[in-house]
């Protein structure tokens, strides 16, 4: 844009954490390989050096923190696959990639493990009874702790699996933010139905030190914010770019889900930029926000006047109005 102006309500030298975007469709867009159930995992065994350079693209164009690609290697989806056995493996090699990553830039970023919902994302009617819960996040957590900075648990549906996927990765001792993943319709309540504030005050009696929402339409996200608005906690959002995820099966491929037309990077940073006014301090993007994105949003905050950090503002939220 040509003729761009500072937003009465930015927030000057406020920190705003920035992290990485979709890696997994970046990989899927970038990959030989069919798409499939899998696919994000399997991608590390056949073409390491593709998740490698996904992560590098992301630091390069700002991210402050990468999140390691093992979102779908939980113990619950691999058993489903029959792929039990590949569970240390393929931990080990995501955070191979994000740590080779790193070392090539040469930069001060920070890793996030990954603990996402178990079973299948946007199906809260499938997730897994507490004890199985905490018993798969916390083998989870023991693969990455040693390796990462911090802990994402991220795209969780319901109260049930924030606050045991919280519990698990305060275990390690790390830094944990938590992301709930909102109905697209009413970013007010999770995918479950259940009050996204229910969600946020569980993650943080758990341990959890930010709360953020994801993997939700931009819209959506702007309806989370101010229904979290008095937690007491840094708060962060970092939306998807679909369409719709309704035609997405468990177990299924994601090919079955169509990106928007209408969310570039600067539709997408102007959806931020009202993030950050509302008070969110921890951003970036999911699934079909890539590189190019996060580079125009790295650079809108920087005009607005935030700081970019890897490290989010933990004081009173900024003033939305």
């Amino acid at each position: 844009m040509s003729c761009i102006t500072k937003r009465e309500n930015a927030a000057p030298g406020r920190k705003i954490a920035l992290l990485d975007g979709g890696v997994g469709q970046e990989l899927h867009r970038r990959s030989s390989l069919p798409s499939g159930p899998l696919w994000s995992t399997q991608v590390m065994i056949d073409e390491p050096e593709l998740v490698e350079t996904v992560h590098l693209e992301f630091i390069e164009a700002g991210a402050r923190i990468i999140t390691v690609n093992s979102y779908s290697a939980t113990p619950h989806r691999l058993a489903r696959a029959g792929r039990s056995g590949m569970f240390g493996m393929l931990q080990d090699a995501a955070l191979r990639a994000a740590q080779a990553a790193r070392d090539r830039s040469g930069r001060d970023i920070l890793i996030a493990g990954c603990l996402p919902p178990l079973a299948a994302s946007y199906r809260p009617d499938l997730t897994l009874p507490e004890n199985l819960c905490l018993a798969d996040y916390r083998r989870i957590v023991a693969a990455q702790a040693d390796r990462v900075d911090l802990f994402l648990c991220e795209t969780l549906a319901t109260v049930r699996e924030a606050r045991i996927a919280t519990l698990a990765a305060c275990e390690s001792g790390r830094t944990v933010w938590t992301a709930l993943t909102v109905d697209d319709a009413d970013g007010t309540v999770l995918r479950s139905g259940e009050p996204v504030a229910d969600g946020a005050f569980a993650a943080l009696d758990a341990g959890a030190s930010a709360v953020l929402i994801n993997c939700s339409f931009p819209e959506a996200v702007a309806r989370a914010l101010p229904a979290m608005a008095d937690i007491g906690a840094p708060l962060g959002a970092y939306a998807n770019g679909f369409v719709s995820v309704e035609a997405l099966e468990p177990g299924g491929p994601f090919d079955v889900l169509e990106a928007r037309d209408d969310l570039g990077p600067e539709a997408y940073a102007l959806y931020a930029l009202d993030w950050a006014a509302a008070g969110a301090t921890i951003l970036g993007g999911c699934c079909e926000i890539g590189p190019a994105h996060i580079a125009e949003l790295g650079r809108r905050l920087r005009l607005e006047g935030y700081e970019v950090t890897a490290e989010p503002e933990y004081g009173a939220p900024a003033d939305s109005g």
